[in-house]
């Protein structure tokens, strides 16, 4: 293989920097639970399957579900249950997913500690660059409030073809960060690299599309918001 061919990782990094150079609803009532919870297991069963890049490789015993330099959302009290969802905020299935994790922070707060961890798709233009955008935002201590905005937003910009940094980059303005900053972690490798080993951690622990749940280091396959519930539930109660 020839030495001087960029990475995926640099490749991508280029396409990001080029164009920065210059809650959930609370049911209200039981049909509206009925319906939203089809929903949700509609849009779970049929989430993206991703497939492993090279620079991705991560032994599987060496991955983590959650690592000390994680994205923590949310915190919980000490002794928290976590819960951890591997996403994409390109990814249709995760941005119907939202209200329900919105909802699970409401219900559980400060009971459980909820982690994201990023799995931009390879089918997804603009993952990596969204990922990024929230990465940075998140060195500015606002994960929280980029996070939303590109769930709020999705509709506006997924599924696009070409960079939607600058819009991102508007985004960062809105939340009124140091715009200096947020450039300068955009444009260094180092935070692609980051969103990166996210994503080869979730490979090696067998992630496969998003969003993809973990409770207390074990993965789970729900089918709808009471799944989920009731995972948290029995998680919290074997702590008793």
């Amino acid at each position: 293989m020839p030495t001087n061919k960029p990475t995926a990782a640099q490749s991508s990094a280029r396409r990001v920097v080029s164009s920065t150079a210059s809650k959930g609803p609370v049911w209200s009532n039981w049909t509206v639970i009925a319906v939203v919870v089809v929903v949700f297991a509609v849009v779970v069963g049929v989430a993206v399957a991703l497939s492993a890049r090279g620079e991705d490789a991560t032994s599987a015993g060496s991955a983590e579900v959650v690592r000390a330099d994680s994205r923590v959302l949310q915190a919980g009290d000490e002794g928290a249950v976590t819960f951890v969802e591997f996403l994409d905020f390109e990814c249709e299935a995760c941005g119907a997913a939202y209200p329900f994790v919105e909802q699970l922070r409401e219900d559980y707060a400060g009971r459980v500690s909820f982690v994201v961890r990023y799995f931009p798709g390879t089918g997804h233009f603009n993952a990596e660059n969204a990922a990024v955008a929230v990465e940075a935002a998140a060195q500015q201590d606002n994960l929280e409030q980029m996070y939303n905005r590109m769930y709020e937003t999705q509709a506006e910009w997924g599924e696009g073809q070409t960079s939607e940094a600058d819009r991102f980059r508007g985004y960062a303005q809105d939340l009124g960060l140091d715009m200096a900053a947020y450039d300068a972690a955009v444009a260094d490798p180092a935070t692609l690299e980051r969103v990166l080993s996210d994503r080869a951690d979730g490979i090696a622990l067998g992630v496969q599309g998003t969003p993809t749940f973990f409770i207390d280091g074990i993965r789970q396959d729900p089918q709808s918001y009471q799944d989920l519930a009731d995972a948290l539930d029995a998680a919290l109660a074997d702590q008793q």
